[in-house]
This record gives C-alpha cells, structure tokens and sequence, in this order.
C-alpha cells in the first residue's frame, strides 16, 4: 500500500484531535473529488512498518491527546490496500487504548466483500458513498454529498 500524506495532528477530518492517513488508490474517481492526486494506486510514499510505527506511537502520544484515527484517501477499502489497512487498525484496537477509528470510503456497506467487512468490524464510524458532486453541500458534518451515509458503530 502507497500513503499520500499523514498528519500526526488533525482537526479537520473527524472529532477531535486527529491522527489521520490519505492512502493511494481508488477505483471510484468521483467527478469534483478534491484529491485526485490519489486516484493511482503507485502514487505517493510506501506504507511501511516504521510509518506504521510512528502512526501508533503518535496515537500514544500523551503530550498531544488524541481521539482517534481517520483513514481517507483515495480508498482504504481500495482492494490493494485492505490488508495493510486491516493490520494497521487490528493494531490501533490492540495498542492504543480508548482511540477511535473513522473511515472514509467510496463504496457503500451494502458493497463489501468479506475481506472488507472483516476490516470493518474494527472501525467505529464510516462515512460511506461515492461523492455525488450534484449532491455536493458544504455544511454537512464529516462528508461531502447528501448521499453518503455516517455509520456510528461503537460511538
């Protein structure tokens, strides 16, 4: 798997202060989506065990209290990138107590393969639903277009 930024402190992508990961890939290449640049599978940086490492440890961190984990994109449930991410959150349950994980993706819940569905049982909040650019309004919380969908799983 390919990441295109991290940021250790975010305020922007779900309640809270943030640690929150764009991975590279996506099949779905919403017309108006505001980062295309991760569309390619190949773009970006490879997500390795020491970024992995450092995402925990910040996530740890107890300088800067952080409430959870955000994965966005491109697509973490992107086919290719399924099993690091799936690592990557087994971890996040395992090793950083009382944080939560939101994740953004292009395919609605419905959708999910087993191997998606089994990445989801270890998130708490997932934004669902391509971008609809007609469907496109500012002052919603946490998406981008009225038809996508907030999950609240364990919240």
């Amino acid at each position: 798997m390919n990441y295109h930024q991290y940021y250790p402190i975010d305020v922007v992508n779900g309640p809270g202060t943030r640690c929150t990961l764009f991975v590279s890939g996506c099949l779905h290449q919403c017309r108006g989506c505001y980062n295309k640049s991760t569309w390619p599978l190949d773009s970006g940086h490879p997500f390795t065990s020491e970024m992995e490492d450092k995402i925990i440890a910040d996530l740890n961190d107890t300088r800067i209290p952080r409430r959870g984990l955000s994965l966005s994109g491109g697509d973490p449930l992107h086919p290719q990138n399924v099993s690091a991410v799936l690592q990557l959150v087994q971890r996040v349950k395992q090793e950083c107590v009382g944080k939560d994980i939101w994740l953004w993706t292009g395919y609605c819940l419905h959708e999910l393969d087993e191997q998606q569905r089994q990445l989801i049982d270890y998130v708490d909040v997932l934004v669902d639903g391509k971008f609809e650019q007609s469907l496109a309004d500012p002052s919603l919380d946490w998406r981008g277009s009225s038809n996508q969908v907030i999950h609240r799983f364990k919240l």
